[in-house]
């Protein structure tokens, strides 16, 4: 009964949301602070009688207000039903395996092979620059063969290290005009350099967005990308060929509100990077390396510890934090800036940690 694509398939597995008891939760890069209170004051004024009519298949509204914010005309944007659903149809639109292999860093967010087996694109993961960095030369080089593609996130996903614009304008120069780059800017909102400014400079090349983490709206799904409009006019004919109406009526029009309130967002990110700083520097004190983040979240290790060990020590203490399985980052957890309480909370039980394991 079962095809053989999906035997081929290994699903992508989502930060663990246990249900046993109650935690505090710093695996999954939720906000720790609700939206903006003007979509509370939308959602009681709703009339639910609207949600009896489909809603706009364009979402033309909600991409006017992207375009004012960002600079952009609306024939630049892209929405979807989630950055997951966003980059799913990139990978339909443009990467083809037939053209090479498509390039993204060893370490990263851990949707991109999934997808690569889903739609059958070969790939090769590039191996990180010492400082954890994505080495985007080792890209362009690729061992001198040709590749139908290039992705990565910026800041990057689980390390939290981003790239400066100059070496991502040094990779647009080189690589070929004619195959697709695509920087997920899921985390830039906390602290790192946007590409969209260069959008207007390089025809080939994707930023993809999300409304989950600065936005506070994980629970909502909304994803969105910019790009030249032919590129733009591909995501569309894919998405109609997949389903007209992946963007919901509430979706779109609670979107419309956030993008309005920039000072909430200001305030907001603003708040989760003082806390960031203060909880890398309270790590570095107890001895743990924590990389450089320009992300909602650290990623942190402690000599003597192994990643495993800290995760499970951790969540039999009500806390939950992010541990990969990796060879090369298994000594790593990611954690999620949740409040200044309750990364102090997290600091009370990290001196507990040292020297314990057996």
């Amino acid at each position: 009964m079962f095809s053989r694509r999906l035997k081929s398939l290994t699903p992508y597995v989502p930060g663990e949301q246990p249900r046993d008891r109650s935690y505090l939760k710093l695996n999954t890069n939720e906000s720790p602070y609700p939206p903006s209170p003007r979509i509370e004051a939308f959602l009681r004024e709703f009339d639910p009688a609207l949600l009896r009519l489909y809603p706009d298949p364009w979402s033309l509204n909600l991409r006017r207000k992207m375009a004012g914010k960002y600079g952009l005309s609306e024939d630049h944007i892209f929405v979807g039903n989630g950055s997951d659903e966003v980059l799913s149809f990139v990978w339909y639109a443009f990467f083809d395996g037939r053209y090479g292999r498509l390039l993204f860093p060893e370490f990263t967010y851990s949707f991109f092979p999934v997808y690569c087996d889903f739609y059958e694109v070969p790939y090769r993961r590039i191996p990180l620059r010492p400082d954890f960095s994505v080495d985007l030369e080792a890209m362009i080089e690729n061992g001198g063969e040709p590749s139908c593609g290039i992705i990565f996130p910026n800041p990057n996903a689980p390390t939290g290290v981003a790239l400066e614009l100059d070496r991502i304008k040094a990779l647009m120069d080189r690589y070929p005009s004619d195959r697709v780059v695509v920087i997920d800017e899921a985390y830039v909102d906390f602290g790192a350099q946007s590409a969209i400014g260069m959008i207007a400079d390089y025809e080939n090349l994707i930023v993809t967005r999300t409304c989950s983490k600065s936005f506070s709206l994980a629970g909502l799904r909304l994803g969105y990308a910019f790009g030249n409009p032919d590129l733009i006019r591909a995501l569309f004919t894919t998405k109609d060929s997949f389903n007209s109406y992946t963007v919901g009526r509430l979706t779109q029009s609670i979107g419309e509100i956030a993008m309005e309130d920039e000072e909430w967002i200001a305030e907001k990110t603003s708040r989760i990077v003082e806390t960031r700083t203060f909880f890398s520097d309270a790590l570095h004190a107890q001895g743990w390396e924590v990389l450089p983040s320009r992300a909602n979240f650290v990623f942190a290790r402690k000599t003597g510890l192994s990643g495993q060990y800290i995760y499970e020590t951790l969540k039999n203490r009500g806390i939950l934090v992010r541990y990969f399985n990796v060879e090369g980052i298994r000594d790593f957890v990611r954690i999620t800036i949740g409040t200044k309480e309750d990364m102090t909370r997290l600091l009370e039980e990290t001196p507990r940690l040292c020297c314990t394991e057996t």
